[in-house]
């Protein structure tokens, strides 16, 4: 399949794996790219020397192109981003913070730059920043959200009406017929986190996968909306937080109740009770720990034999 996405990235398929905090280092980026989709690293939970490693890892474990997903509001940014140049990386996501900070400078070094938003507003910012192209990810996505809680089937459709650039569509997407829905809506592809959160070769702690493949629904829910909302699943943190909201607390309260490395203390350490665990809605329909590649593989399996399927039908 040839497209604007597919072209733009160098890749076979529209299928995109999110840069993940604990779960997408260079194992993971590397085994979605060696199977045509595009593997990103997270470099949300790296500090500065850890990302160059990963980075030169997965240059070794693929020729494939594959990316480096950079939240903007993090500390050591300059740093980071000296490292993307020092190493040569080609396609960078940025999220959680201003695109206009850093787009013209990544293109100045000749790197693809996407911008992942959660509304129009934000959108149309990261289009005139100069971006390639924005993942527009839904209300039902795991990790940190949008506060509108607009869901991917109502998001999409605004933002490719919106905007001149490619969409990618992210959120709740873990099937073959998510996929086929999300360009059925006007994606161009396909931004996938919760499906390779479990993968074989996730970072992720083996509680954490085990923790999601039991997951039913209604296990996640929004929280930390006055600090930056993050869909959690339910443990004992998260039903603090909750009782915490409830209550009226601050945001300095909320802080203090998050204290310091909680995502890594249950996505990477496995401290299912007192760790913060970020998974997508999703979440409720994953029930085993696969390969990466075949993971891509059977989504885009069904996805050609939903769309075959919706052609054969008469109307």
């Amino acid at each position: 399949m040839q497209n604007q996405i597919t072209s733009l990235f160098h890749i076979q398929y529209p299928i995109i794996q999110a840069g993940m905090v604990w779960c997408s280092g260079w194992r993971l980026a590397a085994a979605v790219s060696n199977a045509g989709g595009l593997g990103i690293i997270g470099a949300g939970s790296m500090y500065p020397d850890v990302l160059r490693e990963h980075i030169r890892r997965c240059k070794q474990a693929t020729p494939n192109p594959f990316a480096v997903n950079v939240p903007l509001l993090y500390p050591n940014m300059e740093q980071v981003m000296e490292i993307l140049v020092e190493e040569n990386v080609k396609i960078v996501f940025t999220s959680a913070g201003n695109p206009a900070t850093w787009t013209s400078q990544l293109k100045q070094n000749g790197m693809t730059v996407v911008h992942v938003i959660a509304n129009t507003k934000f959108a149309l910012k990261a289009q005139q920043a100069g971006v390639d192209a924005v993942v527009a990810e839904g209300f039902e996505a795991g990790g940190h959200n949008g506060r509108e809680e607009t869901t991917t089937l109502c998001l999409v459709p605004m933002i490719k009406q919106a905007l001149s650039i490619p969409v990618i569509a992210a959120g709740g997407i873990a099937s073959g017929k998510a996929m086929l829905a999300a360009f059925a809506l006007g994606a161009d592809a396909v931004q996938i986190g919760s499906a390779f959160a479990v993968a074989e070769e996730s970072s992720a702690h083996p509680n954490f996968k085990d923790k999601i493949i039991a997951a039913m629904e209604g296990d996640t829910k929004l929280r930390m909306k006055k600090l930056v909302p993050v869909r959690l699943l339910k443990n004992e943190f998260a039903d603090a937080v909750a009782q915490a909201e409830a209550s009226g607390a601050s945001t300095e309260e909320l802080a203090a109740l998050l204290g310091r490395a909680r995502a890594k203390l249950g996505m990477f350490e496995g401290n299912m009770e007192e760790g913060e665990l970020e998974i997508g809605q999703v979440s409720a329909m994953l029930s085993e720990i696969k390969p990466a590649a075949t993971i891509l593989q059977e989504i885009w399996t069904a996805f050609l034999a939903e769309k075959e399927r919706l052609s054969a039908l008469a109307f």
